[in-house]
């Protein structure tokens, strides 16, 4: 079914509040859309609508073809609305398909017009006996797009239409309206996000995913769980507004801890369209049974074991999948599943190991953690690890093997100091175990350079500025002969 005169309507009046000098030029437009006839249709006269696609390559210029309809003109692909066609943007993306075999997954949206035309043109059409019609005037949607890859795609020409195709530079597109909006507008073809999604996880395991309406056609990823977020706006001031703006819209009561960037990841719109979405990653601890939902179905936590028995697409079942491996065993803060009775919370602390070795000349081993590291990045920190299935000192001798080849036997190890972290007010408590050792085997090597850039030895009078807080304070409590410390209490 074709869009609806309120849906073009709509779209219009968007244009005019950017471009509110050319009223004047779709009054005949608007006019029809008054009348019960349908402007999309091209038997409707004295003009109807069509659609065109600007696509903008990585050089910033933009496809032209060779219509054989209009004489040879050289005029970026477009044509008439079908109905088929659900929207003025799929017309548009329909018509690059065809006109020059270009698929919409090789197409993505621009950050500056997003899903608005970059330009509505009035021509004239002259008559064409040969088909009866008279001459009669077209208002053209025009859709900015880039190439989502780096290398324009095979240019496949639909010969009993075009002859022709070739890229131009800006400022020589044929049609004098476009060309001045495009380079108003600075379309570089420098593809960039914009969705915005949350990864919102527990710091124990579990993911929160989001099971969507079924809406085909409509809903994006209908019917399936999925990440909270959604598309970006002309309001939205950057792509964390645009996410805490989904976020308050779709589940208001919903509070992030440590929201930060994580990945952009590729999705495919409803219209095919190749999707940037910048993915944030943020922590969460409640019962999402207490949450206002306002779209979707419901929300829920799930384990990567359940995940393959999920209607999931496969990159978000990859991503989460990715992100559980890279905060598996970090040495940061280490949380466990909240259980949930009876509508109380009953909160258990989690479990971390750290080693404190000293050399001859008491100095005492710390690592840098990498940059990307998910905790502490470009910080330096005790050689650390989760403790898993096992025992604590049994997590201190694997850790100091795997990070730093390091033989250390139990029976050499003592327990140095505590330190109790929480932190925030409600978070999740964290009980840091330091164990130092007596003696041990080896040199400190960099075994997981994505967790460590380098092992150095610091007299505890001259340790590093930029120090996991924890540590600073066990390293204190050490020297001063105490076994337990607290922080953020």
């Amino acid at each position: 079914m074709p869009p609806s005169s309120t849906a073009i309507r709509k779209t219009i009046e968007a244009y005019l509040g950017r471009h509110s000098g050319e009223r004047a030029a779709l009054g005949g437009l608007l006019a029809a859309l008054d009348r019960p006839v349908d402007a999309t249709a091209r038997t409707t006269l004295p003009g109807h609508v069509t659609c065109s696609a600007v696509v903008i390559d990585r050089q910033g210029r933009v496809l032209h073809i060779r219509h054989r309809a209009t004489g040879g003109l050289v005029l970026t692909p477009g044509g008439h609305i079908e109905p088929r066609d659900r929207t003025l943007l799929a017309a548009a993306l329909r018509e690059v398909s065809e006109e020059a075999g270009i698929a919409p997954g090789s197409l993505c949206l621009t950050r500056q017009l997003l899903g608005s035309p970059i330009d509505i043109d009035v021509h004239d059409i002259d008559a064409n006996p040969a088909n009866g019609e008279p001459a009669h005037r077209h208002y053209d949607f025009r859709y900015a797009f880039y190439l989502a890859g780096e290398e324009p795609p095979t240019i496949a020409l639909q010969d009993e239409e075009v002859s022709d195709a070739q890229w131009l530079p800006q400022p020589e597109v044929t049609s004098p309206t476009l060309r001045a909006k495009l380079l108003a507008a600075r379309l570089n073809g420098q593809p960039e996000p914009v969705n915005a999604s949350a990864l919102i996880h527990d710091g124990a395991g579990r993911y929160l995913l989001h099971l969507r309406d079924h809406k085909p056609g409509l809903i994006w990823q209908s019917g399936a769980f999925a990440l909270l977020g959604g598309g970006r706006t002309h309001d939205d001031q950057s792509l964390k507004d645009t996410l805490l703006r989904e976020l308050s819209e779709e589940a208001p009561d919903l509070r992030l801890e440590g929201l930060e960037p994580y990945a952009v990841e590729a999705a495919t719109s409803v219209d095919g369209l190749s999707v940037p979405v910048q993915v944030f990653a943020g922590r969460w601890r409640d019962n999402p049974d207490r949450l206002r939902l306002h779209e979707g179905v419901l929300l829920r936590w799930f384990t990567l074991d359940v995940l393959d028995r999920l209607r999931l697409s496969p990159a978000t079942r990859d991503l989460i999948r990715r992100h559980a491996a890279e905060n598996a065993s970090d040495g940061g803060p280490t949380v466990v599943p909240v259980p949930w009775a009876g509508g109380s919370r009953t909160v258990l602390n989690g479990v971390g190991v750290h080693l404190h070795l000293e050399d001859d000349e008491g100095r005492v081993l710390l690592g840098l953690r990498h940059p990307d590291s998910a905790y502490a990045g470009n910080t330096w920190h005790y050689l650390a690890g989760k403790c898993e299935q096992e025992s604590a000192v049994a997590c201190l001798v694997r850790e100091a093997r795997e990070e730093a080849g390091l033989v250390i036997e139990p029976e050499d190890v003592d327990l140095a100091h505590v330190v109790h972290v929480v932190d925030s007010p409600d978070g999740q408590p964290l009980m840091q175990l330091v164990f130092r050792a007596r003696r041990w085997k080896g040199e400190p090597k960099v075994l997981e350079g994505d967790k460590c850039l380098t092992w150095q030895w610091f007299p505890n009078h001259e340790l590093p500025e930029r120090l996991v807080p924890y540590t600073r304070t066990a390293l204190a409590g050490i020297a001063e002969g105490r076994i337990y410390s607290q922080l953020g209490w």
